[in-house]
């Protein structure tokens, strides 16, 4: 069995053994697997199932159940550690990501999808979760910008590659899938065998917690779910549907993506560190505001490929800012609570996201402009609710409507 070693003992491990490499390795193999399913996605589905913006919008829909699903992480680190969950979780995403162009069908399709989505969702909360207790306070804006800026440039790799041998080695679906989905489940088989099981200073409780004074980071959370969806659901979808981008033109756009946010992440980080979570929090939904309205004007009004597709890059960067509520929780949070409030928060992240793209899949077949519109109106009720954050969060502070004082009640 893997030893267990208190975080404090691990730095003075050999560095590529210790807690925040493992959360490298895992930054990087984690979009190896989920940034190549995203980005071969839109086209394989109209392309070979003949997929429409009803259909895409369940196929999504089915896609964030298991994130709806994500309090049941409570139940499962009871019986088994964080670690060992991420880990396993992203060789599950790994493994069904690399059997996706097998099943070119609705159902098989949604069934694939599921079970890719299970292990994403699944990591992603204890990812979070790890990160906020192995990482320092003080310098956790600066390593999660660092971190995804890890994830950006493993991606970037791998979007590479398909650009630029797409076409030359006539590559397929399938062999992407597989390559991409293989090699992530066997980046985290590695992990979980060569890394001790490592020990945070504080041990996390194993129920489900609910703060009334975190009512303020629930409401970010609902809102920034609801309107990531329609980003990831109908903002590629559209550059397929309406422009006809091909494989390596949609995957050319997101290499864009990944090389800003491999720039500006590590800035981004710092500007939290900065100017503090409130003011980067209203900077965002500002800028996501003018952008959400921008699509709709490219229906509206119709505006040319070369504006829509300056507004993906400049949303993509935007979405960037959300660590800023990461460390926001970081700040105000019991350390024992970190775990809990981390599952509890994926599924109220996940609320909207289980019927909205399906919904709006049918307002998309009759208005594409008014889905984005609707977008743009979650952006401004994101930023009232930023509005009510101090500037110097912390517990029994958590809102500008909550007077300095000790927490007491729960």
């Amino acid at each position: 069995m893997t030893r267990t070693v208190p975080i404090v003992e691990a730095r003075q491990m050999p560095l590529w053994r210790r807690p925040r490499t493992l959360l490298f390795l895992m930054a990087a193999a984690m979009p190896i697997a989920f940034a190549t399913w995203s980005a071969l996605l839109n086209n394989f589905v109209i392309e070979v199932a003949q997929f429409d913006g009803h259909d895409i919008g369940w196929l999504h829909t089915v896609r964030e159940i298991p994130g709806f699903f994500a309090i049941g992480v409570i139940a499962i680190i009871i019986f088994v550690r964080e670690q060992v969950l991420a880990l396993v979780s992203l060789m599950l995403l790994g493994v069904a990501t690399a059997f996706t162009a097998h099943f070119p069908s609705m159902g098989g399709i949604l069934t694939i999808t599921m079970l890719s989505s299970i292990g994403f969702h699944y990591y992603e909360t204890v990812n979070q979760s790890l990160q906020l207790q192995w990482i320092d306070r003080a310098r956790a804006p600066q390593t999660l910008g660092w971190l995804m800026a890890a994830g950006s440039g493993a991606t970037l790799v791998c979007y590479g590659l398909i650009v630029l041998l797409w076409e030359p080695l006539g590559l397929t679906y399938t062999m992407v899938y597989m390559a991409s989905g293989g090699l992530t489940a066997a980046i985290a088989l590695f992990a979980l065998i060569a890394y001790p099981q490592f020990e945070a200073p504080h041990p996390q409780l194993k129920t489900m917690v609910l703060r009334r004074r975190y009512w303020l980071y629930y409401a970010l959370q609902f809102m920034a779910g609801a309107r990531r969806q329609i980003f990831v659901v109908f903002a590629g979808f559209m550059m397929v549907e309406k422009f006809g981008f091909s494989v390596n033109e949609i995957t050319a756009l997101f290499l864009i993506n990944l090389v800003a946010n491999m720039i500006f992440a590590p800035f981004m980080g710092a500007a939290v560190s900065r100017f503090g979570e409130r003011r980067t929090l209203i900077f965002e939904y500002i800028g996501l505001m003018a952008v959400f309205l921008a699509y709709g004007g490219v229906y509206m009004f119709g505006w040319g490929v070369l504006l829509a597709a300056t507004l993906y890059v400049v949303d993509h960067i935007l979405f960037a800012l959300a660590l800023a509520l990461k460390t926001y929780f970081q700040k105000i949070a019991d350390p024992g609570d970190i775990a809990p409030t981390a599952a509890v928060a994926f599924t109220i992240n996940h609320i909207a996201a289980v019927f909205l793209p399906a919904s709006l899949g049918y307002l998309w077949l009759v208005s594409p402009g008014a889905v984005f519109l609707l977008a743009a109106g979650m952006a401004g009720v994101s930023l009232l609710l930023a509005l009510l954050i101090p500037r110097h969060p912390e517990p029994g502070y958590e809102t500008i409507l909550t007077r300095r004082a000790p927490v007491l009640a729960r």
